[in-house]
């Protein structure tokens, strides 16, 4: 194998070590990895349903910051939001 072959081959190890599950990064050291199929699990026993939908780039940055001023959960607010609108 050529010099450039193995440091590609490195690189790529590398690259997916940083991107593995549970690996520290910047700022996630502390945040505890949660199984996707847990997820799924906990948010079908609240009855919680996927919903995917494209929005405007500038209303997403309005969500966005609207629920880092309320500190809430995008998720929360774009439900409340949407259960006001339904019930005007």
């Amino acid at each position: 194998m050529k010099k450039t072959g193995m440091a590609k081959s490195d690189a790529k190890k590398l690259m997916g070590k940083m991107a593995a599950p549970g690996a520290a990064g910047f700022g996630n050291g502390d945040v505890v990895a949660v199984d996707r199929r847990e997820q799924r699990k906990r948010d079908q026993e609240l009855g919680l349903v996927p919903f995917a939908v494209k929005l405007n780039s500038a209303l997403v940055l309005q969500l966005q910051a609207l629920a880092k001023e309320r500190a809430v959960d995008l998720n929360e607010l774009v439900a409340e939001l949407l259960n006001k609108g339904l019930a005007a």
